[in-house]
């Protein structure tokens, strides 16, 4: 290592430093800024921008957002809820479950936020712990991530694979080692859930909260038909929006659908996947007849955006640092990587720690583990360890379910790290690891 590579990999910590204290928008702000100065003081060639992913992210973003605005989210969210409802006594089981599938569905977590008080009610009411639920819950949402269709972590990982010259390697592996290994490490981390903390009627502080009145009591939960009627084409945006994942994922498994008359190969998956969702956009578009004004106004918009920016900058950032010395870095870390592939997890997870973002973390420091040549099964094995969000406890639905916990019982430790999510967290993304290398290894 130079000294003046040394001095770029500073500048490159330091503008994750600064994206990671401004957060949002500011993570690809600021890596823009570390490109700056890598190129004018120190003279680096930046590589192309990463358009497969912005434009996959946008097309995916724009389908969901129309269907938020069409009030097909509420609907999923109602289903959610009356799912968990159904089943007080094991919430802590079918809490995370049916978190986990809703993201994979929508390719959001955002989708637990309405979704944590009806999991503390739900528990509080049982006398079940509501530290329990709620926290694997949380997990399961960003879990299930690194498994859906339309995520954009998904697209980061397709796009990457396109552009590295490995187009046999897409959708359908990520799907057929994602799927089962966050599911299973949701399921471990959920049963080990169960025992986490004492039961409320053991708890002494809970106890004595409850005795001076500063704990609230719980209360029902409104029936459907009491609360606000859905948008006419909640219904309908929701099922158009799902029959558009199925579609791409049909694609996906089955090239032969993809292959145009005379053609020598198949369409590749991201351009299947801008069309498919933009197309399927359209048609919701035109079946709900939303205002075209409200889609820009959607929750779901205004966080893909922040994920296209975020990646556009530190991506690119960190692309252009490896592509400028990948002689230099890939010898120096390469045999350790190749002896023990799995130790690249490792990296991943630190990364996403400091990102809060799964997508930019897979396209900040995947393409390393191409350059290192780590075969492409065993990335995507190791593709749900960039759900290190959790490690510090400052993500939004973190405090969203600290928040809601009116028990008390979902916190932060006394000395940060020992928060209600570090263990499920831990344990969940540890399993789908191990077991995806396992499945990588029989499967390919």
């Amino acid at each position: 290592m130079t000294p003046s590579i040394v001095l770029q990999f500073a500048v490159v910590l330091a503008a994750i430093w600064m994206g990671a204290r401004y957060s949002g928008v500011g993570l690809g702000l600021w890596g823009g800024a570390g490109l700056f100065v890598l190129t004018v003081v120190f003279a680096v060639t930046p590589t192309s921008p990463p358009v497969d992913v912005i434009f996959i992210i946008m097309a995916v973003i724009m389908a969901a957002s129309v269907m938020d605005a069409a009030g097909g989210i509420e609907f999923l969210v109602r289903i959610a809820e009356r799912i968990i409802r159904a089943n007080p006594k094991y919430v802590t089981i079918v809490a995370p479950i049916t978190t986990w599938c809703f993201t994979f569905l929508a390719g959001t977590g955002h989708i637990v936020y309405p979704l944590l008080p009806v999991i503390y009610e739900t528990a509080h009411q049982r006398g079940i712990r509501p530290e329990r639920p709620m926290a694997i819950a949380t997990i399961a949402s960003q879990q299930a991530i690194t498994a859906s269709p339309v995520a954009a972590a998904t697209a980061a990982m397709i796009g990457l694979f396109s552009e590295k010259g490995y187009p046999q390697w897409g959708l359908p592996q990520i799907l057929m080692i994602c799927v089962p290994s966050t599911l299973i490490g949701v399921l471990v981390a959920a049963v080990i859930s169960m025992f986490t903390g004492k039961d409320l009627k053991d708890d002494l502080e809970y106890q004595a909260r409850l005795k001076t009145g500063s704990i609230p009591a719980s209360k029902s939960l409104k029936p459907d038909e009491e609360r606000p009627p859905l948008k006419p084409a909640a219904r309908i945006s929701a099922f158009i929006f799902l029959a558009g994942v199925a579609l791409v994922v049909l694609f996906g498994f089955f090239p032969s659908l993809r292959q145009l008359p005379g053609a020598k190969s198949p369409l590749a998956m991201p351009l299947v996947i801008e069309i498919v969702m933009m197309t399927t956009a359209a048609i919701m578009l035109m079946a709900s007849k939303v205002s075209v004004d409200d889609v820009p106004k959607t929750p779901t918009l205004r966080a893909g955006a922040v994920a296209v920016i975020g990646i556009f900058g530190l991506a690119w950032l960190g692309d252009s640092f490896i592509s400028a010395h990948q002689d230099v870095i890939v010898p120096a870390i390469g045999k350790w990587a190749q002896a023990a592939p799995w130790t690249f997890a490792i990296g991943l997870f630190l990364a996403s720690v400091l990102l809060y973002s799964q997508a930019a973390t897979t396209r900040a420091l995947m393409p390393l583990g191409v350059a290192l040549g780590i075969p492409p099964q065993f990335l995507i094995a190791m593709f749900p360890s960039v759900n290190g969000y959790f490690f510090i406890p400052t993500y939004g639905s973190l405090i969203a379910a600290i928040n809601f916990d009116l028990s008390g019982t979902t916190r932060i430790g006394k000395y940060v790290l020992n928060h209600s999510f570090m263990i499920p967290g831990l344990v969940a993304t540890g399993t789908a690891v191990a077991v995806g290398l396992l499945l990588a290894q029989v499967v390919f």
